[in-house]
This record gives C-alpha cells, structure tokens and sequence, in this order.
C-alpha cells in the first residue's frame, strides 16, 4: 500500500519538474520531499524519476506510475469529500475571485442562489484582472488564456467571439464586408487582446490574419470596451455571450457585422488549490458546474440565442 504523502510528493515533482517549486506548492522542506520520493521508488521496486540538466522529469516507469498515481489521489479526495458531506456544515467565509467580465449579471446571480441555499456562508468577491499565482481556501473564475499557475485547473467551457459596433455607428457608417475592410473603422481595443496581431476565423475560408485596425480607444475591462463600442465610439471584438446578456437588459445597444467570421474562442476556467478542500469550497465548485450556460460548450449558439444580427440579415 502506498503512502498518499509520497504520492502527492511524486505528482507534484513530475508536474513542476522541481523540488524546489515542490517546497512551495507543498509547504515542505526538499531533505522531506526527497526522502518521500525514495519511500515510494522503494515501494515501487524501481526509480521513477531522472533528473535532466536542471529539471527532473519521469522516466518510462514513471511516466506510466503517474497516470495512476492522479486516479489513485482522486479517488481518495472523492472518498473524504463523500464521508465529509456527511458531518461538516457549509458555513464560514468563502473568497471569489473573478474575472472582471463575469461580475455584470450571471455571476452576481450565481452567488445569490448559492447564498439563499447556504444562509451561514458569508461571502468577499474580488473582481481580478489577472489570474493570482496563489488562493488558499479560495475560488477563481477566470476568461482568457492563462499564464503559469500552480493551481488547479477546470476547463467549463469556451466563449466564441465576434465583432461589433452600434447601431448608432452603422447608421453613420457602411458596416465591413469582408475583414480586409476593418482598417477602415477605428477600434475600440482590449489591452493585450492584439497585442500579437489578430486573426479571424471563417468555416469555408478559414483563418484571416486582419491587419490591426488604428486603435481609437484602448481599455482593460471588458464592460468599459463594450460600454465605447455601445456609444458608436469604434468597433470592437466582444464575446456573443456577454453581448446577448448585455443586450437583454439594454436592447439596441449592439449591432454585429461579419457575422461569417469569428475571432479567437476565449476558454472559461475554474482555478482552485490543490488538496483536501473546505466544504464551503466544494459546495460552490458543484454550484458553479451545475450552473455553466449551455451556449460555453456550443460556440456561435449564444448570439443565434441572443437574437443579434449582423447588418443586413433577415428575420
């Protein structure tokens, strides 16, 4: 029977290929990670580990071990989780940090239904512009390509992206027909969202890089991007989700134009520690996956659904 602790100790050296970053991901010295990881190549009956230049990677055995060793773990963290629900209350403070796209509406939303069904939970939500290299006892919902973390990791979904003016916008100005004629509009531009040019997506044509239309505004949160596009002040890129929400409660703010083309799908992510987690922790982590909009996992669904148009459809 192997020892869980050598486990953990063994998946986080193959996942972050130091013992160094080990200590910090695991709060232990390396004289204890190193003697865990001779405990298990003891039980194993083989060395697991190869230490290359300045990393330390799996070899063949240690590669096949590993798929194990995370089916065994999760296991175990199923079987606490189940005898916990069992005698722990959801109760205590819980810390959301999340994306600043999400917090307008359907997270707002998320946290009052979770918090009507747990009256002792008290909750501290953090609007975040990036992702924190650290949480403890805490939850991060988060849109966009992620840097390095050593957090847990949970893809829900993706959002599909197009682009976007006002109606007031196109009634001043003809509405591009193909993406080459973006050049022609100012942009109204998300900080970074370019920054290594930009590319549209065409199911018959395929990929369009687009040459970077002259920025007339450039901001770092989405609502103050969609809050210039809605007023004419350019177009802009935004996800057909936050626009149809959006536009149910302020109709006619959006107008949609090369509706053939989409830009870059942005993946929806759930960010948690590793480790045993509080209930109060888990409970909301259920909630959140019981709560994912269908229109993440279908691109294109959600502006079909938001009944927005590009200019000149019909119907």
């Amino acid at each position: 029977m192997y020892d869980p602790q050598d486990l953990e100790a063994f998946v986080s050296v193959v996942r972050t290929g130091s013992l160094t970053a080990c200590t910090t991901e695991l709060g232990l010295p390396k004289s204890t990670l190193s003697r865990r990881i001779r405990q298990l190549e003891e039980a194993v009956g083989q060395p697991l580990l190869l230490r290359q230049s300045r990393k330390i990677v799996p070899n063949d055995a240690g590669r096949v071990f590993y798929r194990y060793c995370n089916e065994i773990l999760e296991l175990m963290a199923r079987g606490r989780e189940a005898l916990d629900e069992l005698r722990e209350e959801v109760s205590g403070h819980l810390v959301l940090y999340c994306h600043e796209a999400f917090v307008r509406g359907w997270f707002s939303g998320l946290v009052e239904s979770f918090m009507a069904a747990h009256s002792d939970v008290q909750v501290v939500i953090r609007t975040q512009r990036q992702t924190p290299s650290e949480l403890s006892d805490a939850i991060c919902l988060w849109l966009g390509e992620l840097g390095d973390t050593r957090l847990r990791r949970e893809g829900l979904g993706q959002l599909s992206q197009g682009v976007y003016g006002s109606p007031g916008y196109f009634s001043q100005r003809q509405a591009p027909e193909t993406p080459g004629e973006l050049s022609e509009h100012p942009w109204v531009d998300l900080l970074g969202s370019t920054e290594g040019g930009m590319a549209l997506h065409n199911v018959r044509h395929g990929s369009y890089p687009v040459a970077i239309p002259a920025r007339r505004l450039t901001v770092d949160q989405f609502c103050v991007q969609s809050d210039a596009i809605a007023a004419g002040r350019g177009l802009g890129l935004l996800p057909h989700w936050l626009v149809a929400l959006r536009s149910r409660a302020h109709p006619g703010s959006f107008q949609g134009c090369l509706a053939e083309w989409s830009g870059p799908s942005l993946p929806v992510t759930l960010l948690y520690p590793h480790g045993h987690l509080p209930r109060r922790v888990r409970a909301f982590i259920a909630h959140v996956r019981s709560s994912i909009p269908e229109q993440w996992s279908c691109p294109g669904a959600d502006e079909k659904k938001g009944g927005l148009k590009a200019p000149g459809d019909s119907g």
